[in-house]
């Protein structure tokens, strides 16, 4: 049994029962990472996948065998079960590369299990008779009985370990390496051995997404994110169509069930389509946001998951822990090495066959073979008298005749020789010394040959196994943002409770059990805490709210007296970042008369108009007045605030709502992830105020209306143009009329009002496609027909032939079909909004 390398002195001293466990220990330890759960680097197996493969060769025969008559051959090489051998081997079969299947195998996106081995069948594919098998360059060993011999290794020629990925759990460590795509490997194998850079990132047979932006070349500390597709089949129904690696349809659904009773996703109901394709089909409770719940998905169910690799594999009997590279650079060399070996063999067995078929043509040309009719006392006499006879011709040959040559000679039955049997044996030798020469050439230029080699895999093999894992980045989804209101808040604000169980008092707000909430008091303080049962806040509260981070729109509005001056101050705060369960104070006053005239809270930086009321007794002459907080700047929280009055106040009461002091919202729209944003990532939209929307036309020629929501979805491979929606801009649309077989343009405004509706603004039907389309409001349009001598262009204005139209309309024709026909933009594109540069100073 195999051991790993371990210091000599690590059982110094070390004696009794107490000794001998550490031993066996170590024993076990070693047996289990060497021989069962960690892959070798050289063929990329398990021992136990190897005696599989080895077993299935001995059985080969081109037909497919009964799966439990393979596992009964391969427990003659491994000492285990054969549930662990038929496991392992379903396991394979899965993977679709080295083993073709017959019968049901099960399916890794359901879950299905294989049915059981007396049903199934299975055969080496042609692919792992090719790069896994040769018998001249494996190393052998005696199987665990002594009775047969196994490969120590196979000689893989193929980075069949990052192919098929590996997973293990030994005795203080494990293996984790992801499945990678089989045509990215030979094209790396090629870049490599060219000296060209490469990377390399997992692709699953579920297909799906991958986030490989802290992939890590696949070693410890590193992550990928795995996402399924969903789609949107219409606002109630949503279609998930994959399943991420690791995750089966049944343990998706589970996970679905689990979110929506915990209450942090609404659905309906969720049916499993799956047949040939993966389809998972959520019906949406009615009211709910279907790219909310997308992004719910992906915040609180398996349709994500991150998977961490960690490459862990036998090098030199010992376990190391390698990256992705470095295994495909290991595998490639042991390839070429592989290559090298099986050059060797072949050109050793040429120069053989060449010498015997050299020895044979003067054997028989030289008549040399009249020695056998001759009386010679003895057969050695004969043999010696054969090999004086080939003197001459010594010259000829390139090594020594031995006697075995003779002998092999004699052996060979001797009848007329005609001249025919000559030529032909000229022939085979020159035939051998084409060969000799080619695998010479292939020995003296290896690497090309093993180039050539990979070339040849990914053409013979390469077909069907293109990528099927979508690589995108995705983006950051904050779970308090789409998780579902799933819980009632509610306050005692005399006794400063706030919490869900406090059902007696009144109600605030809904909320997720995800959130902050934010509450403040009269002797102003603030403080933030999460979602509870019960939680003390401090008595006399205000105001309390469902708290978001880093919103720096919504703005508060205070009156507060200094209790030790006596002096009334106002200001203007957000609050974007807090210490949850930290107590602030908003005063700057630790009096414990300092108490809170007046507070609103204004979602969009809104500033009313307060009347003040002073108390009857004080000296002041204006008893009453009016107070602007537009008159404030917003400042930090800890500001003392601008002098209202010096004298006691009575009363503040609200007197007039106010605009909004801030600037619009200003809007981007990111491509990479289809979504908006305010970090300034992607093109700028523009600053958008209360209700302002946005217009999307879709290249299947469609419009849209939408709101300025952050958390909608957008599909950028279908949106033509995202832009703020002005109801008096003309869109100027050309579209293939199929029917009549021309090229319609018209131009139309949008007239509709309905938000996240699309309608179709290109004449409905079989073929009919739109070409090109623009927001100009001159727009010049360049049309080009035919080919080579018979091409034409020309320029129109569109705007003087064209009326605006209402955006059902059919159009005008513009120009008859042809295949040859293209259309582009011929007038200088208008310059988008910019964002307000920020002086530096």
């Amino acid at each position: 049994m195999a051991k790993i390398k371990i210091a000599d002195d690590f059982h110094e001293n070390e004696s009794g029962v107490t000794g001998q466990y550490k031993n066996w220990f170590l024993d076990y330890a070693s047996y289990v990472i060497l021989e069962r759960a960690v892959p070798a680097v050289e063929d990329g197996l398990k021992p136990v996948q190897r005696r599989i493969l080895h077993a299935m060769k001995e059985m080969d025969d081109g037909r497919f065998n009964k799966v439990a008559n393979i596992i009964g051959q391969s427990m003659q090489y491994h000492p285990h079960g054969d549930a662990s051998i038929g496991e392992a081997l379903v396991n394979m079969g899965q993977k679709d590369l080295l083993i073709d299947t017959q019968g049901n195998w099960g399916d890794v996106r359901t879950g299905d299990d294989a049915a059981a081995s007396r049903y199934i069948e299975a055969r080496l594919s042609k692919f792992a008779l090719e790069v896994a098998f040769n018998a001249k360059t494996t190393e052998w060993q005696l199987s665990y009985d002594g009775r047969k011999n196994e490969p120590v290794t196979l000689p893989m020629k193929f980075p069949l370990l990052l192919a098929q990925g590996a997973e293990g759990i030994a005795v203080g460590l494990a293996t984790k390496i992801l499945p990678h795509n089989f045509c990215e490997l030979c094209e790396a194998a090629m870049k490599y051995l060219k000296g060209r850079k490469f990377d390399l990132y997992p692709d699953f047979l579920t297909a799906g997404m991958i986030d490989v932006s802290n992939y890590n070349d696949g070693k410890r500390g590193g992550k990928v994110r795995v996402r399924a597709h969903i789609e949107e089949l219409d606002k109630k129904t949503l279609l998930v169509k994959d399943v991420p690696y690791g995750v089966t349809t049944t343990q998706l659904i589970d996970s679905i069930l689990k979110a929506n009773d915990q209450g942090k996703i609404k659905v309906k109901k969720v049916t499993d389509n799956t047949a040939a394709e993966v389809e998972v089909q959520i019906d949406l409770a009615p009211g709910i946001s279907p790219d909310i719940t997308i992004d719910a998905l992906y915040a609180f169910t398996d349709c994500e998951v991150s998977i961490s690799p960690n490459a862990c594999v036998i090098v030199d009997k010992k376990p190391r822990f390698l990256g992705v590279k470095e295994l495909l650079t290991v595998s490639v060399d042991h390839t070429k090495e592989l290559l090298k070996k099986e050059l060797e063999i072949k050109l050793a067995e040429l120069q053989e066959k060449w010498h015997y078929t050299s020895l044979e043509k003067i054997f028989f040309e030289e008549k040399i073979y009249k020695e056998l009719e001759k009386k010679h006392e003895t057969w050695d006499k004969v043999l010696t008298a054969i090999a004086k006879a080939f003197e001459p011709f010594r010259k000829q040959l390139r090594r020594d005749i031995t006697r075995e040559d003779i002998v092999k000679l004699t052996e060979k039955p001797v009848r007329r020789i005609y001249r025919l049997d000559i030529e032909e044996l000229n022939a085979q030798i020159k035939g051998l010394d084409a060969e000799i020469k080619q695998v010479k050439h292939d020995l003296n230029n290896l690497v090309d040959f093993t180039v050539t080699y990979f070339e040849n895999l990914l053409k013979k093999y390469g077909k069907g196994r293109e990528r099927k894992t979508e690589m995108r980045l995705f983006e950051a989804i904050q779970a308090q943002q789409v998780a579902i209101a799933n819980v009632k808040l509610y306050v005692n604000k005399a006794e400063g409770f706030i919490g869900t169980g406090l059902k007696k008092d009144e109600f605030v707000t809904d909320c997720s059990d995800l959130d902050d909430i934010i509450a403040f008091t009269k002797s102003g303080r603030m403080k933030v805490v999460k979602v509870a049962d019960k939680a003390f806040i401090g008595k006399d509260i205000l105001h309390v709210a469902v708290f978001r981070k880093n919103d720096e729109r919504t703005t508060y509005n205070m009156i507060y007296v200094d209790g030790k001056t006596g002096v009334s101050y106002a200001k203007r705060f957000n609050v974007t970042g807090v210490t949850r369960d930290k107590e602030y104070d908003l005063t700057k006053s630790e009096d414990p008369k300092t108490r809170v005239h007046y507070f609103s809270a204004n979602p969009n930086g809104e500033a009313e108009v307060v009347k003040v009321v002073l108390s009857p007794a004080s000296s002041a002459r204006i008893k009453e007045f009016d107070f602007y907080f537009e008159t404030l700047e917003i400042k930090n929280r800890t500001s003392l605030g601008n002098q209202v009055t010096k004298y006691p106040i009575r009363t503040v009461r609200f007197k007039e709502a106010g605009k909004s002091t801030l600037s619009g919202r200003k809007l981007w729209f990111d491509a990479t992830f289809g979504r908006l944003n305010q970090e300034g990532k992607g093109e700028y939209l523009g600053s958008f105020d209360g209700d302002e929307r946005l217009l999307v036309l879709f290249a299947d020629g469609s419009y849209e209306l939408t709101d300025t929501e952050l958390t909608q979805r957008f599909d950028a491979d279908k949106i033509l143009e995202i832009r703020k929606f002005d109801p008096e801009r003309i869109i100027t649309a050309i579209y293939l009329d199929n029917e009549k077989l021309q090229f319609n343009v018209k131009r139309f405004k949008i007239e509709t009002t309905t938000l996240k509706n699309k309608f179709p603004f290109i004449k409905e039907g079989e073929g009919n496609r739109l070409e090109a389309v623009t927001l100009h409001p001159e727009p010049v349009v360049i049309i080009k027909s035919g080919r080579g001598a018979q091409a034409k262009t020309q320029k129109v204005k569109i705007a003087g032939f064209v009326e605006v139209m209402g955006w059902k309309a059919v159009g005008s024709k513009l120009f008859d079909y042809a295949k040859s026909v293209e259309f582009e933009w011929g007038h200088k594109e208008e310059a988008k909004e910019q964002p307000p540069q920020t002086e530096l100073f």
